[in-house]
């Protein structure tokens, strides 16, 4: 009978890691390869009131904002639209008086100098705030993003009396 030596016969017990290894760099090239970067959506420009308004100078090369009114009924739904004085009917016809007055098709610059800012009722609900700034920033057509404004503002909320 005879007793193996451990130190002459080592035998390697161990999982093999090369494959392993060629598998994960494979799935990590597939990933990259096919990744693709979304625009992310609902990423808007706005500007949240201060919580006192700073008293200063209006700079006198800056564009007064397009000022739009938003009244709501007691339940929290649109009562009202205004649009730089003016009655507007719905969401559809503010975005068609926001395109003549931006155009569909701005210059250079013409994005950042328009602003429009917007006095709404404190009990108007969230959703109707978020159609009105969907209405105003862009919309979609034959695929293609079209973008109107993309600075927008909103007034200090006044409580109802």
């Amino acid at each position: 009978m005879r007793i193996r030596n451990a130190a002459q016969s080592e035998e390697t017990s161990g999982l093999q890691m090369t494959s392993m290894i060629d598998v994960v760099f494979l799935l990590l090239v597939f990933f990259l390869l096919t990744f693709k970067i979304v625009a992310p959506e609902g990423d808007f420009n706005v500007k949240m009131p201060a919580q006192a308004a700073a008293r200063g100078l209006p700079d006198p090369s800056a564009i007064p904002p397009i000022k739009v009114r938003i009244t709501a009924t007691p339940t929290g739904r649109i009562a009202s639209i205004r649009f730089a004085d003016v009655s507007v009917p719905n969401l559809a016809d503010l975005r068609k008086r926001i395109r003549g007055v931006v155009g569909d098709a701005p210059g250079p610059g013409a994005l950042e100098s328009t602003e429009v800012e917007f006095d709404c009722d404190y009990n108007l609900r969230y959703e109707y705030v978020i159609q009105a700034i969907t209405a105003v920033s862009g919309y979609i057509e034959g695929g293609r993003v079209v973008k109107l404004v993309e600075k927008i503002k909103f007034t200090p909320p006044r409580r109802p009396d």
